[in-house]
């Protein structure tokens, strides 16, 4: 016997209750999958890994205009940069990479401490000239100055580099990093606006994945016998032949 209170559905009703339900159900998984994806996303490009496209030819012949890499924000975590290593930073104020106010990728030449002299077309780091094969130049003549923009002059009267037109001496302060792009002729680097700050650093690129055609690991360049440099009190060391 039923109550006034107990509900009855014709067969058809308790059908379309039941659709109903099972739609309002998928509708909340989609939306549920599509907010975790897009978290998921986040913390990814975030925290782990993000994606760029190289805009400029500053660091030819390692990376071409219009490639796309990984940066690599989770190993820097858990080891400092090293020299070689291709990293992608914040521009520094004042400066633009082809008059675009986009990140910066160039390539780690000097850590802080180390004493980076550039002269004659070589460079040389705590008196050792380096071996640099990723290096490129227009003209053969080896890196120089640049041939954008003098250096800041903010960063000289800083003292942290002593600069002119033919040459070039910078202590990197510690927590603070030099760089250079691989195109030695067409970049806008440390020669101008000085060492840059670890802290504007987003990561290092780690695989360059499109084209296809291009697909391979970004390579870090191997600067063997660099000593430590001397302590800022003594006096810069003295530029020498990599032996």
């Amino acid at each position: 016997m039923l109550r006034m209170s107990d509900e009855v559905l014709a067969p058809e009703a308790q059908n379309n209750k039941n659709g109903t339900a099972r739609v309002r159900g998928c509708l909340i998984e989609i939306v549920e999958t599509v907010l975790l994806t897009a978290i998921i996303f986040f913390l990814v490009q975030h925290f782990v890994a993000q994606p760029y496209q190289i805009l400029g030819i500053s660091m030819e012949n390692t990376l071409h205009q219009d490639q796309m890499v990984l940066v690599d924000k989770i190993s820097p975590v858990l080891t400092d940069y090293r020299r070689g290593d291709v990293i992608v930073f914040e521009p520094p104020a004042g400066h633009l990479e082809d008059g675009k106010d986009v990140p910066f990728i160039k390539r780690v030449i000097g850590i802080g401490g180390d004493v980076v002299q550039i002269h004659d077309g070589l460079v040389f780091v705590n008196g050792v000239k380096l071996d640099e094969p990723n290096a490129f130049t227009d003209d053969g003549q080896g890196t120089r100055m640049s041939e954008i923009d003098p250096m800041d002059s903010q960063v000289v009267a800083s003292h942290v580099c002593d600069w002119s037109a033919t040459q070039l001496t910078c202590r990197v302060p510690a927590g603070d990093i030099f760089v250079l792009g691989d195109h030695r002729n067409q970049s806008t680097d440390s020669r101008i606006f000085g060492p840059i700050k670890k802290s504007t650093v987003i990561g290092r690129a780690w695989l360059r994945y499109w084209p296809l055609s291009d697909f391979g690991w970004v390579q870090p360049a191997h600067y063997d016998g660099i000593p430590s440099a001397p302590p800022a009190s003594l006096s810069t060391p003295a530029a020498t032949p990599k032996k």
